[in-house]
């Protein structure tokens, strides 16, 4: 095994660490994508971007205080008004990225989008906002729509509805594929904590064949590239937490794994 867990490691959803684990995903899955996209099609990575103030503080955050002292003291009259407390902050430009199939035989047509999801598109705002929209607007197009959910906390998004997906739950991650013209059919892969993350097939043009994406292999990849072994707390708490079943479980997972390789321990 190339990480401690056999699908996706819930130690990479951390707030701080999933924007370099996106950001490493999105080029790694076209990469494996692109040979068997050959020559037709190309597997091209563009972007998606907006606005969104901080949801929790960070260091662009400046807090100036200013106080009225005599005699190192604060003196207040009547006449004055309370000192305040100054908080300024900046509004962030979020940019990110997805993968577009276009097709190099037919003017560059849009064949198919795969997004990966982030904290921001399944909170309350204008990251939310920004994804329904651009999955609003795919949706309306005459092409096949891929979305990757490896987080298991915040809003449901994908565009399969939620109440249509009770029957398979409770999961932790979805896959979701939704091919043209067929828009009320969706090819699901809820998966668990415990479970592999699944190889899916991605639709192209027709008659065109499927081709496959192995999106746990992918994510491997990803661990090794990004050197997290050494970088994730796994003697701490997950962050976004576990529930303590399954933290037990992941502490023994570290634990077997650790064993079989104490070099990198």
């Amino acid at each position: 095994m190339s990480m401690p867990f056999p699908g996706m490691d819930p130690y990479l959803e951390h707030p701080v660490l999933w924007e370099s684990v996106h950001a490493r995903l999105i080029p790694c899955l076209a990469n494996q994508l692109q040979p068997r996209l050959d020559p037709r099609y190309v597997a091209s990575i563009e972007e998606r971007v907006f606005i969104e103030r901080p949801q929790r503080r960070i260091p662009d955050i400046w807090i100036w205080v200013q106080k009225i002292q005599e005699g190192g003291v604060a003196v207040a009259e009547q006449t004055e008004t309370d000192t305040a407390v100054v908080v300024e902050v900046d509004e962030i430009e979020v940019h990110q990225k997805r993968i577009e199939i276009l097709d190099m035989y037919n003017n560059m047509k849009l064949v198919g989008v795969i997004e990966v999801v982030s904290p921001t598109n399944k909170l309350v705002g204008p990251g939310g906002v920004s994804y329904q929209e651009k999955q609003q607007e795919i949706l309306g197009r005459d092409c096949h729509f891929i979305e990757i959910d490896l987080l298991r906390h915040g809003e449901h998004v994908a565009s399969v509805p939620d109440w249509r997906t009770r029957d398979y739950q409770p999961y932790h991650y979805l896959v979701c594929v939704s091919r043209w013209p067929a828009r009320k059919r969706f090819e699901l892969c809820p998966r668990k904590v415990e479970q592999n993350l699944p190889r899916i097939k991605v639709p192209l043009a027709a008659p065109d064949p499927d081709v496959p994406l192995d999106i746990q292999a992918a994510l491997e990849q990803v661990y090794l590239d990004g050197r997290y072994l050494k970088r994730l707390q796994y003697d701490e708490p997950c962050e976004p937490p576990l529930s303590t079943e399954e933290q037990t479980w992941a502490w023994e997972q570290v634990k077997q794994f650790r064993q079989g390789q104490p070099s990198n321990a």
